[in-house]
């Protein structure tokens, strides 16, 4: 049994959490998921540098913090993560979370200098495992380190993507086709030039990632409650900082209002922001795949899309592009994220925001989704993708981009004139022009005006 202020909870004798993880999971049986595994490893890297830095001011004594040290250093290798039972949406400003970690790190630590589970007159969660911290600042901290996780892992998909459409640009920069704007006929663009244009959104969205880090490296601890550093040793910030960033390989600092950085939280509105801008974008490239590769045989029909499954239980021989399906889908999840992120960070109030649990929750779903559909993204649709040359050349000899380039000559009018008279009879531009002694550009001479 163990007590807390509001009663006694029986523990499991094998279990690393204590009696405020128990009843956490207990009151919050929100998601049935457990806490991101970055995000615990993250929170043991914050319990691990706050105790050598604590170490260091004389607060806490060799033996203990050696034994706290090896905990946690066992929790970011990946071990008792199971022990980590707590919801990630929950009340309290992440308290509960806080919790977790230190009640599991102060039972392995009892444990190593050799213990019993659940005696705290030889480690106590509280006095020594969070000893100087308040949840308002860890978990904060330990948030942002796990953005700072997540994304690298979307930079390389992002630098996938790009590099993939780089290439397809130079595939298919010989191959013209009708643009099209408001999805109507335009003028002539090269099939290169339409995925140079992915690349180059991709390459701008790439940067933004790059250029948000920032936002992510300046952390509130030492603060402690309110940012006002109760409880905590004066020298704390400064002395952890330079622990912390040679433990995570980051580079951190102090934000310079404490106050400021335990009651705001709009830094993640601006990561979410950019995630958001990334999944717009692949949103947009995907129904243009879509769009393109429709048909088979009365659709637009430019490019030919890698065939992945059935496409109905209904029509034989039906194949759907699935995989920009889910591409736009995960760019949907991202936008709707977005929305509730935005809504937590504005919900906050004096002190404190008491939502970021469902912040961390949000962020790390969006990363999850887009690093997982730009990676299926690329292996099973972009990097497959062909182009149909003969349809590309029928397309634009069917439509009246002819007129355009006829109006340098003969005028907007006559051209107009020519223009309707095609779409009212079905002859092409071409053959109009030519019978009424008008000469017309080739295909060939028309790429080669493009810049």
């Amino acid at each position: 049994m163990e007590k807390d202020s509001v009663g006694e909870l029986e523990i499991p004798v094998d279990s690393y959490y204590g009696v405020h993880s128990l009843r956490a999971k207990i009151n919050f049986p929100i998601t049935t998921q457990q806490l991101d595994p970055d995000f615990i490893v993250s929170l043991a890297q914050v319990k691990k540098a706050t105790a050598l830095a604590n170490h260091k001011l004389g607060l806490l004594p060799e033996e203990k913090t050696k034994a706290i040290v090896g905990a946690a250093d066992e929790i970011i290798a990946g071990q008792f993560h199971d022990s980590f039972i707590v919801d990630p949406i929950q009340g309290g400003a992440g308290t509960s979370s806080n919790m977790n970690v230190n009640e599991v790190i102060t039972n392995r630590a009892i444990e190593i200098l050799g213990g019993v589970k659940g005696d705290f007159s030889v480690i106590h969660p509280n006095d020594d495992v969070n000893k100087g911290q308040s949840t308002n600042d860890v978990y904060p901290t330990a948030g942002k380190l796990t953005m700072l996780k997540k994304i690298p892992l979307l930079e390389a998909e992002l630098e996938r993507l790009m590099d993939i459409f780089e290439v397809k640009a130079e595939e298919f920069k010989d191959i013209l086709k009708l643009g099209r704007t408001q999805l109507s006929d335009a003028v002539p663009i090269t099939l290169g030039q339409e995925f140079h244009a992915y690349y180059s959104v991709t390459k701008r969205n790439l940067r933004r990632l790059k250029d948000v880090r920032k936002e992510m490296e300046a952390i509130n601890l030492g603060g402690t409650a309110i940012g006002t550093g109760i409880t905590a040793h004066p020298e704390l910030s400064a002395t952890v900082l330079p622990i912390l960033n040679m433990i995570t390989d980051e580079n951190l600092d102090i934000t310079d209002d404490l106050v400021d950085g335990t009651q705001n939280i709009e830094q993640y509105v601006v990561l979410s922001d950019v995630l958001k801008s990334i999944a717009i974008s692949l949103s947009k490239i995907s129904n243009d795949i879509r769009l393109l590769s429709s048909g088979p045989n009365s659709g637009i029909g430019e490019i030919k899309i890698p065939a992945r499954q059935n496409g109905s239980s209904i029509m034989p021989g039906k194949i759907n592009p699935v995989i920009p399906e889910v591409m736009t889908q995960c760019s949907f999840v991202v936008m709707g994220n977005n929305a509730i992120i935005g809504a937590a960070a504005e919900a906050g109030q004096l002190e404190l925001n008491a939502f970021e649990p469902v912040v961390f929750y949000k962020l790390i779903e969006s990363f999850q989704v887009l690093t997982n559909g730009i990676g299926t993204f690329i292996d099973h649709c972009i990097a497959g993708i062909e182009a149909n040359e003969e349809k590309c050349f029928d397309n634009l000899e069917r439509s009246t981009y002819l007129a355009t380039v006829l109006s340098e000559t003969v005028g907007y009018t006559k051209a107009a004139e020519i223009a309707q008279i095609s779409l009212e009879t079905g002859r092409t531009i071409r053959d109009i022009a030519e019978s009424e002694g008008i000469k017309v550009k080739s295909q060939e001479s028309v790429r080669a005006s493009i810049r």
